[in-house]
C-alpha cells in the first residue's frame, strides 16, 4: 500500500529534477511543476494506462499539459516512468538539439501528446483527443469488444482559463458531453505578474458547471488521497466532461518563494535549492534519484500488462471482425485505402471532362462528397458557416451527445476553439478533420493553424470567401494580407484553385500530406472553368504549370492564381491581338512549386524572361519574389471596399484591360 508518505517522497522527485535542471539552464519556470507534483504523481502512476515501452500504443490514456512552461513536470514524469528519456536529457534542459526543449514539444520527446505553450491550446487540443475517442468508439467497438475505450487528462493553470479558447472549447465539450475527458485545474492563485485576484476573479467551478461539466471542486491538490478521490469520482462520471479545481501552491517546498511569483518564471536560485531539499527532506546531489524512488515511479511492468489485456481483446476483435480490424490499423496508421489513387484519378480527369464553371467552394463541395465515400475517417466541420464553406456533404452524419457515430462537427461561432480541436482530433490518430470558416477568420484561429504547422500533423484548413470579389459584406470580410500570411507559415501548404481540376488536385495533396496541415482557399463567386491538355492536367499537380503559350518565347509572363487566373488569359488574347506573345502561368500552390526541380521551374518561368506581371487580388509584396524587380504586381495593398463583387474587382483594378495595361508598361 502506497502511503502519504511515500507519495509525497516520489512526488518530491519531479521538485528536485524540475529546481535542479532550471537551475542548471539559468531559465525555466520552477514553480508549476513543483505545485502540480502531487497530482501528476497520483494520476500517473495509480490512474493513467499507458505504456511506456510503447508510448504509440492505440489504446493508451492521452495526457495534455496545457500550461506547457511547467515542462519539466513533464520531463520529469516521463523520465521516472520509465520513456527512456535519460537524466543526460534532463540536464540537457532548453539546450540546443535536446528532447527537452523549453516548452513540451510534439516530435521531439516521447511521450510528448501535443506541443504546449500558447496557453489554453494544450485544453482545446486535449478536446479534440477526447472528441476523437468518442467518434473512434461508436465507429469501431462491439458488444463485449471495446477496443477503443481510454480517458483524455489535461492539467490547466489560471493562465489557460484566462484565455478566451477555454471558453470556447468548454463550452463545446459540455454541450457534447465528453465524459472521457478529465481536466486537473492548478489552481493557485499566481500568475507572472503576481497574485491573480486582481484580474482573474472567476468563480471557475459556477463557471464549468454552466458548461453542464461535472465539477469537483476545492480538492486539495497536495494531498494524494484527494486527488485519488476525485480521480475516481470523475472516471466514474462518463455522461459529462469533468473539472477536478486542485488548490495548490506555486512552487511548494521553497521556504522563500512558495506561494509567489518569484518562483514562477526563473530559477530558484543555489541557496534556495539548498533551502528546499532541506524543507522537504531530500538528501540527495543534483539530479540524483534514489533506486527505491525510481522503483515506486517505473511504470513499465504495468504499462506492458495494460497493453497485453487490450490486445488480447484486439485479437478476439480480429477474429470476430476482420473487416473492422483492418480499417482501424489503416486508419490509426494514417494510411489511406487500396483504391485511394485510381479514385482520385478518375475524378481529377472527370472534372477536366465535365468542364463546369463553379464557384471553387461549390467545386470543393463536389470533392468532399467523394471523399467522405471514399475516407469514413474524415471528419468535417464548420464554424457556424456550413452552407456558405459548403463543407458538408449529403449523408453526413453530425456529431452531437449521444453515442452514436457522427462525421461532421457544427462547431459554433468558434473559429479559434474549433482549429484547435481539429489539432487535437489529428493528434489522436485514426481520423482526417478538415474545418472551414471565411478566409478573414483565419485571424481568429491565426494561432492554432500555425501550431498545426509547427507541430507537422494533417490538419486541413479550408477558407472560402477568399477576396474582395467576395463583394457586399465590405472590407470587414474581405481578405487582404491572409494569404501571403499563410504562405509565410513555414509547412503550411497553401492552394488557391482557379476551377473545379485544382480543387480537386488541392484535395488530393492534402489528404496526402499526412505529417504537415494544409489550406485550401476558395472563391464565392463563379470561376470559369479552364481548357487543359492531358499534360497540363498532371502538371497541376506541380503547383504551378503553364496554362496559355504562345507559339514563340513569350514576350511577358502573367502569374495569376484563383479567380485571377481568368483575367489572366482573357488578358492573354487581348496582349495576343496587339502581337504581344504572352505565357499565362497558372500557380495555384507556390510551395509545391518551389520544391519542384530546377528544369520543371524553368520551363515555366524562364530566368530570362524578365517581363513578369503576377496577379492576385491580395497583399503584392508576396508576388516580388516571382515577379523581381523588373516585373509587377496587381494585387491589394489597401482593404476593400462594399459592393458587388465584380464591380468592387474592376475599381481595384482586377480587369484584362488593366493587366494589358500594366503588361505594356514593363519596360
Amino acid at each position: 500500500m502506497t502511503t502519504a508518505s511515500s507519495h509525497r517522497r516520489q512526488a518530491n522527485a519531479i521538485r528536485a529534477l524540475a529546481m535542479d535542471a532550471i537551475q542548471k539552464a539559468k531559465s525555466g519556470h520552477p514553480g508549476a511543476p513543483m505545485g502540480m507534483a502531487d497530482m501528476a504523481e497520483v494520476l500517473w502512476t495509480d490512474f493513467l494506462s499507458h505504456n511506456p515501452a510503447n508510448p504509440d500504443w492505440a489504446n493508451r490514456d492521452r495526457f495534455v499539459l496545457s500550461n506547457g512552461h511547467g515542462s519539466m513536470l513533464m520531463y520529469s514524469l516521463l523520465h521516472l516512468t520509465g520513456y527512456g528519456l535519460s537524466i543526460d536529457e534532463i540536464k540537457n534542459f532548453r539546450q540546443l538539439g535536446s528532447q527537452t526543449p523549453g516548452h513540451p514539444e510534439y516530435g521531439y520527446t516521447k511521450g510528448v501528446e501535443t506541443t504546449t505553450g500558447p496557453l489554453g491550446q494544450g485544453f482545446a487540443n486535449a478536446v479534440g483527443m477526447a472528441l476523437a475517442e468518442k467518434l473512434l468508439a461508436a465507429r469501431f467497438n462491439k458488444p463485449g469488444l471495446n477496443i477503443v475505450d481510454h480517458n483524455t487528462y489535461v492539467f490547466v493553470g489560471d493562465g489557460c482559463l484566462m484565455e478566451g479558447i477555454s471558453h470556447e472549447v468548454a463550452s463545446l465539450a459540455g454541450t457534447l458531453k465528453l465524459g472521457k475527458l478529465i481536466c486537473l485545474y492548478d489552481d493557485n492563485g499566481i500568475s507572472i505578474d503576481g497574485k491573480i485576484d486582481g484580474w482573474f476573479s472567476d468563480d471557475t467551478p459556477a463557471r464549468f458547471r454552466a458548461y453542464d461539466w461535472h465539477v469537483i471542486d476545492n480538492v486539495d491538490g497536495h494531498d494524494a488521497d484527494a486527488v485519488a478521490r476525485a480521480l475516481t469520482e470523475a472516471k466514474a462520471n462518463v455522461d459529462q466532461p469533468t473539472m477536478i479545481c486542485c488548490k495548490t501552491e506555486i512552487g511548494f517546498g521553497s521556504p522563500a518563494k512558495a506561494g509567489t511569483s518569484a518562483s514562477h518564471g526563473a530559477p530558484l536560485g543555489e541557496d534556495e535549492i539548498i533551502a528546499t531539499r532541506k524543507q522537504l527532506d531530500w538528501p540527495y546531489e543534483a539530479f540524483e534519484v534514489p533506486e527505491d524512488v525510481y522503483e515506486g515511479w517505473n511504470c513499465t511492468d504495468k504499462g506492458s500488462v495494460a497493453e497485453a489485456n487490450w490486445q488480447q481483446t484486439f485479437s478476439q476483435y480480429v477474429d470476430s471482425f476482420p473487416s473492422e480490424a483492418k480499417e482501424f490499423e489503416r486508419s490509426m496508421s494514417g494510411g489511406l485505402p487500396d483504391n485511394w489513387s485510381a479514385t482520385m484519378d478518375a475524378l481529377l480527369l472527370d472534372s477536366q471532362a465535365a468542364g463546369e464553371s463553379l464557384a471553387s467552394r461549390q467545386a470543393s463541395a463536389k470533392v468532399i462528397q467523394t471523399l467522405a465515400e471514399l475516407l469514413p475517417e474524415m471528419v468535417g466541420g464548420s464554424a457556424d458557416l456550413t452552407g456558405s464553406n459548403l463543407t458538408s456533404w449529403p449523408g453526413m452524419k453530425p456529431v452531437d451527445a449521444s453515442s452514436n457515430e457522427g462525421n461532421y462537427i457544427y462547431y459554433g461561432v468558434r473559429e479559434f476553439g474549433m482549429t484547435a480541436i481539429a489539432n487535437g482530433i489529428a493528434l489522436h490518430g485514426g481520423l482526417i478533420p478538415f474545418t472551414g470558416t471565411f478566409l478573414i477568420f483565419m485571424e481568429y484561429a491565426r494561432n492554432a493553424v500555425r501550431m498545426s504547422a509547427l507541430m507537422g500533423i494533417r490538419n486541413i484548413h479550408v477558407y472560402t470567401h477568399d477576396s474582395i470579389g467576395q463583394g457586399e459584406d465590405g472590407p470587414t470580410h474581405q481578405p487582404v494580407e491572409q494569404v501571403a500570411n499563410l504562405r509565410g507559415t513555414p509547412n503550411m501548404s497553401v492552394w488557391r484553385p482557379c476551377d473545379g481540376p485544382e480543387t480537386v488536385a488541392a484535395w488530393r495533396h492534402a489528404i496526402e500530406r499526412q505529417t504537415a496541415p494544409s489550406a485550401l482557399v476558395y472563391s464565392r463567386q463563379g470561376l470559369p472553368h479552364q481548357d487543359r491538355t492531358a499534360e497540363q492536367v498532371q502538371n497541376i499537380s506541380k503547383g504551378a504549370y503553364v496554362l496559355k503559350d504562345t507559339d514563340s518565347d513569350p514576350d511577358i509572363i502573367l502569374i495569376a492564381t484563383g479567380s485571377e487566373v481568368a483575367i489572366a488569359v482573357e488578358a492573354h488574347g487581348l496582349l495576343a491581338a496587339e502581337g504581344i506573345a504572352a505565357r499565362v502561368v497558372s500557380m495555384p500552390n507556390a510551395n509545391i512549386f518551389e520544391q519542384q526541380d530546377d528544369a520543371y521551374q524553368e520551363s515555366v518561368l524562364p530566368k530570362a524572361q524578365r517581363k513578369r506581371v503576377a496577379i492576385e487580388a491580395a497583399h503584392p509584396d508576396y508576388w516580388r519574389k516571382w515577379v523581381g524587380l523588373d516585373g509587377a504586381v496587381v494585387g491589394l495593398n489597401t482593404f476593400g471596399e462594399s459592393g458587388p463583387g465584380g464591380a468592387v474587382m474592376a475599381h481595384f483594378g482586377f480587369t484584362a484591360e488593366n493587366i494589358v495595361k500594366v503588361a505594356r508598361g514593363l519596360k
